[in-house]
């Protein structure tokens, strides 16, 4: 009984805290699960626009006393925003079913080039979800009592598991709960950048003749060519106000019909807010004259002398809500590294670099694997760097630009091959060109600045990672080709001339008819392959004519590669049911009854389970069995690279009373 009572109690936890399943049979199921542009933004642009939080500052700080140079370097970001989300956009057109950085890369370039951007990708997003959990800590503990401040990883630690568990109940679940916050920090920043323009309009002369007094001063002092050495350095150290745009494209599965435009007008939201953003906040400082103070960020150094001279304590709650709700959205920005993570690890599991589970869907139809792996990395790092904001900022920025290089660099390719086809290939060309150009500068620039300072270090992760999905692939590409021997029976079994079934003893001239009362054979399958033929003539060549009837079940599993629309779970169903019609037909020419049981769902396990009492129903004497492959040499991490799925419904049916035979398949 305890055996049977411990799963009952842990499927009630886990229907609490993540929710129950989600019915394929839901015809709005899939437009009940999308995102429409406005949530879009706020899950995939989050990143972006908390990034207006450090990106400005980083590279304000950067320029020392010449900050009134900082106008050319926002200038500079905020047109090279709208160069990057442009390109983005057209990648979005040339890959309207998802086209992030591993995807483009891969079918632009090649597959090894594309696991190394997704590689990039991965670790950039771990890195996203950990310093944004680590920034809000800081920045809300910053308002609370210092006794407090011990607690602060304890909080963030928190934080990554809430938001773990928040994704793991579905994508819009995890974004709604985040509107409230997202809108209080758009109003709050919009109202104080257009509060310092507005009452600074009468100044603009003065302004004007002080940045041409700083470049004539700074060129003075350091050459024209170091002048522009500086401009440079500080546009390259803002790096981080670029991060999150690629998500849109990464992102496009999730999103609501038609994918293409809501992507495009999600893309546009992000570039608008963030350049205005980027651009604001500079022009603000450089207004107000801010000057770095000891234990503040310049955005509450703005903020507060914005807000000096207003009327009894109102400026101070503006303040006070201000930087709580950028404090708030840095926690929201981690939402990106779940979204995305998530997804460009089931892109590449897709593709066998990475574990076939973490192509998986959960019951309610989030890939949990990759979301656990991603949180609890996340976690991991935070716990080891001790949610170090300084540590990990240095860690940041250096592989998304790796992926935006490389991307860049496939699109230019693509357009440089289509010129014969496409009639506007030279302004596309041109428009992935600049951004080729300007995102290797910073790459090259943020790498060089970094590195000693432990930017070696993001770089030694991914490619220790490189060389371990390597190795994954290199194990896929081997069992590849061991399959391929086995399915040398499916050309014999399409052959009329081969007799691969033994005869029935029965010599029939048409196939045998039911009889329910006679033994089954329930042959667990997979598609019309090596392994079910094999299995099925393991079944008859062990237990000769003890089975008069074969009855033959497929699920279909709902992966990420599937879950894009209802269409597509028609489209697995009409495979499986044609996949079947080749067994029930290669048994009854042989003489046997035979007959097909299908599924759609997330979990063979489960589905198996549903519809073996309607087999016992129709055949009381029926034994299941199940093919499983034994390799020549085991893998050492043989349980993450394939699933066993047949131990665990055998398992299941063990409690149902049914038994199950595994026949073992060497290769």
């Amino acid at each position: 009984m305890e055996t049977q009572d411990k799963p009952s109690l842990i499927r009630r936890l886990k229907t609490l805290f993540i929710g129950g399943a989600r019915s394929l049979s839901d015809r709005s199921l899939f437009h009940k699960l999308s995102l429409i542009a406005f949530f879009a933004w706020i899950g995939l642009g989050a990143d972006g626009l908390s990034s207006s939080c450090y990106g400005p500052e980083e590279a304000f700080l950067t320029l020392g006393q010449h900050y009134y140079l900082g106008l050319f370097v926002a200038l500079g970001t905020a047109l090279t925003i709208f160069v990057i989300s442009t390109s983005y956009s057209q990648i979005i057109e040339l890959f309207p079913t998802g086209g992030g950085g591993y995807v483009v890369a891969s079918k632009l370039l090649s597959p090894t080039v594309g696991m190394i951007s997704g590689c990039a990708l991965l670790v950039d997003y771990l890195l996203t979800i950990t310093l944004s959990v680590a920034s809000g800590a800081d920045a809300l503990f910053s308002f609370l009592p210092p006794e407090w401040y011990p607690y602060r990883l304890v909080f963030a630690a928190a934080g990554v598991v809430t938001l773990t568990i928040l994704n793991s109940r579905g994508v819009k679940e995890s974004v709604v709960p985040l509107v409230p916050i997202f809108l209080t920090f758009l109003i709050t920043h919009l109202f104080a950048i257009a509060y310092a323009l507005i009452t600074h309009l009468s100044n603009f002369p003065e302004v004007a003749t002080a940045i041409t007094a700083d470049v004539h001063k700074t060129s003075a002092e350091l050459g024209f060519v170091g002048m522009i050495f500086l401009i440079l350095r500080s546009y390259s150290m803002g790096a981080g106000t670029y991060t999150g745009i690629e998500a849109v494209s990464n992102g496009i599965p999730i999103l609501r019909e038609p994918r293409v435009q809501t992507a495009k007008r999600t893309m546009r939201y992000m570039a608008v807010s963030l350049a205005f953003m980027a651009l604001g906040i500079m022009v603000s400082y450089l207004l107000y004259r801010v000057e770095p103070q000891f234990g503040k960020t310049l955005n509450a150094i703005f903020l507060e002398s914005a807000t000096k001279n207003w009327a009894g304590i109102s400026g101070k709650i503006f303040v006070l809500v201000t930087l709580v709700s950028e404090a708030a959205l840095l926690f929201v920005a981690a939402q990106t590294g779940f979204l995305d993570g998530p997804r460009v690890l089931a892109n590449m599991a897709l593709d066998r670099w990475v574990p076939t589970k973490f192509s998986s869907l959960s019951d309610r139809l989030v890939t949990q694997n990759g979301i656990l792996i991603m949180g609890g990395s996340s976690l991991a790092l935070m716990l080891l760097t001790n949610g170090s904001v300084k540590f990990l900022v240095v860690l940041y920025a250096i592989n998304v630009f790796i992926t935006f290089s490389l991307s860049q660099l496939g699109m230019v390719r693509h357009w440089w091959d289509s010129r014969s086809t496409v009639k506007q290939w030279r302004s596309k060309l041109l428009v992935n060109g600049i951004g080729l150009v300007l995102t290797v500068f910073i790459l090259v620039s943020v790498t060089v600045l970094k590195f000693h300072q432990g930017g070696w270090i993001t770089l030694f992760i991914t490619g220790a990672l490189v060389g371990m999905v390597s190795l994954v692939k290199g194990h896929y590409k081997k069992t590849g080709r061991l399959l391929r021997k086995l399915d040398s029976l499916v050309q014999a079994a399409d052959s009329s001339s081969i007799n691969l079934i033994p005869k029935a003893k029965q010599e029939l001239e048409s196939p045998q008819k039911l009889d329910p009362e006679a033994k089954a054979a329930v042959v667990l399958v997979s598609g019309f392959n090596g392994l079910g033929l094999h299995t099925l003539l393991s079944v008859l060549k062990m237990f000769k004519d003890t089975f008069k009837n074969f009855v033959f079940v497929q699920i279909g599993v709902l992966d990420a590669g599937f879950f894009k629309g209802s269409s597509e779970v028609e489209r697995l169903q009409t495979h499986a049911d044609s996949e079947l019609k080749r067994y029930v037909s290669l048994m009854k020419q042989s003489g046997y009854y035979a007959e097909s049981f299908s599924a759609i769902g997330v979990d063979v396990v489960d589905e198996v389970a549903q519809l073996a009492p309607k087999i016992l129903e129709r055949f009381p004497n029926a034994v299941f069995f199940g093919g499983q492959l034994v390799f020549p040499k085991e893998p050492i991490f043989s349980k993450w690279l394939h699933n066993y799925t047949i131990f665990a419904v055998q398992r299941r049916l063990y409690y149902q009373g049914i038994p199950v035979f595994i026949m073992p398949i060497r290769l």
